[in-house]
């Protein structure tokens, strides 16, 4: 339990704080109309994610049986989570460009967050087989990583968005960098933890 937990808020986290075009929305529509938009945009992966969780794991939870196929997705799996810690190491401090408009920020982030493929990457290569994996030793397991996973996902673009708009000398902030860091080095340690996994499934072959 509590490494499907730790797995959730791990991801969760460095998909809030990294940079991306929903974290560039959340931003933008925060200084140019206010806290309340930017946390509009910051909402719209609850919505967008939902259909991308039921195909995958549906996929995936048939194809379970197949274990070089399993080994092999955890293996891509654990390429781009340390991928993504390596990008949380070249993080640099963000400026982004006011475009005017009308708000519609939730809708915005609806279509920000549905045409980018990064949402379809992680749960085909990541998301869905760490649920599957949890819920093969308790359902319960799946819930809280699902859970804490957008807990801290869409919580840490609200707390972005608040202190974006108190202060937007944040994001060139020091703090920023150091954040990202400490997350790069956290998702290299659950890479490895993937990579774990995916020789188990070779090795059960």
């Amino acid at each position: 339990m509590i490494y499907f937990s730790s797995a959730g808020i791990i991801l969760g986290l460095s998909a809030g704080f990294a940079p991306g075009p929903l974290l560039a929305l959340v931003i933008s529509e925060t200084l140019h109309h206010g806290m309340r938009s930017g946390l509009k945009v910051a909402l719209a992966p609850v919505i967008t994610d939902v259909p991308i969780i039921l195909l995958t794991v549906f996929i995936l939870a048939n194809l379970s049986h197949f274990h070089i196929l399993m080994g092999l997705i955890s293996l891509i799996g654990a390429i781009i989570v340390c991928y993504l810690g390596y990008e949380c190491f070249k993080t640099v401090p963000l400026t982004v460009k006011i475009k005017k408009g009308y708000p519609k920020s939730f809708r915005k982030g609806i279509l920000v967050n549905a045409a980018s493929p990064h949402p379809y990457l992680f749960w085909l290569s990541i998301g869905s087989p760490a649920m599957i994996k949890a819920a093969q030793q308790h359902i319960l397991f799946a819930v809280l990583f699902v859970c804490f996973f957008y807990i801290f996902l869409v919580g840490s673009k609200v707390l972005l968005a608040i202190i974006v708009g108190k202060s937007r000398a944040f994001l060139s902030s020091n703090m920023y960098i150091y954040i990202m860091r400490c997350l790069g080095i956290l998702l290299i340690v659950f890479a490895v933890l993937i990579f774990r996994d995916s020789l188990n499934y070779f090795l059960r072959s």
